[in-house]
């Protein structure tokens, strides 16, 4: 399985779980060489970063939100 790195960056959070899940259902079968074994493992590990990437911006941005909307309240109660 050839990763293309560019590909998985652009997709989705949802595409790139989706992918993932097929990742893990097909080890999971126990009817993979070694080789695809391998493969398919690296692959997994690309998109569970990219999964992991995707939540951290996340996440980041939802703190940044927060905080603003918290310091808005802040001002608001001060001169109300």
């Amino acid at each position: 399985m050839n990763i293309d790195q560019e590909k998985i960056k652009a997709m989705s959070f949802e595409e790139s779980l989706k992918e993932l899940e097929k990742i893990v259902d097909r080890l999971s079968t126990g009817e993979t060489s070694l080789d695809e074994l391998l493969s398919l493992y690296e692959a997994g590990v690309a998109y569970l970063k990219h999964c992991q990437s995707r939540l951290g911006a996340a996440e980041a941005k939802i703190k940044i939100l927060s905080e603003q909307l918290s310091s808005q309240q802040g001002i608001e109660g001060s001169n109300g």
